[in-house]
């Protein structure tokens, strides 16, 4: 059986996204995205293997996005501090670029999605993408205040993560001006105040 294209992946990621969004996790089988797509259950399986790994795959290129966004958000910024509100905005911004996305990595309960059936490789992969998060995390507190310990990252979870979960996600206000306004003046008021002094060792 000849290999799909990357654009028939594409399409078959983008079936089960829109099942997922639309009628929720349980929606997306095989059969339904073989359907949406006018691909056969083999070809399918032949290219994920299992239904398993059809959503894991979906679920990680929404991560990717977003990460690969926040990413492009963050080096376009001029200074450290415009990197922080450019990353804590990110979401508002693939609300706009990737609408279906948005709602799979933001309003799907990632294990009501991927449950058990998530194949070894990957979790690997998903561990992989909170690493990147991570990764940014420590790359702006190192630039906001050349420190990275544990109450440095501490401080930017409440800007790339707690805040942008209370004020757009939970709201569902990620389209809402006034609210991405809110954002970033709570994040300037978190940012002058500053990390808990670093723990003497």
């Amino acid at each position: 059986m000849p290999r799909p294209r990357i654009h028939d992946l594409d399409l078959a990621l983008d079936a089960a996204e829109a099942l997922a969004v639309s009628a929720g996790p349980a929606a997306v089988t095989i059969r339904a995205v073989a359907a949406a797509t006018g691909m056969s259950n083999g070809a399918l399986y032949h290219s994920f293997g299992s239904r398993g790994e059809l959503v894991g795959r979906t679920w990680i290129r929404a991560a990717h996005r977003f990460l690969a966004l926040q990413a492009e958000l963050v080096a376009a910024a001029t200074d450290p501090v415009e990197a922080v509100l450019a990353a804590a905005g990110a979401p508002a911004v693939f609300a706009q670029t990737y609408p279906a996305s948005t709602q799979l990595f933001f309003r799907i309960r990632r294990d009501d999605l991927l449950g058990g059936e998530l194949p070894e490789p990957l979790r690997t992969e998903l561990t992989g993408t909170q690493t990147t998060l991570v990764e940014l995390m420590k790359t702006l507190a190192r630039g906001l205040w050349d420190r990275a310990d544990a109450a440095a990252v501490d401080t930017m979870t409440l800007c790339l993560v707690d805040l942008p979960t209370a004020i757009l996600l939970d709201r569902d206000r990620l389209t809402t001006p006034l609210a991405s306004r809110q954002l970033r003046a709570a994040v300037h008021a978190i940012l002058d105040l500053g990390p808990a002094p670093a723990r003497r060792r």
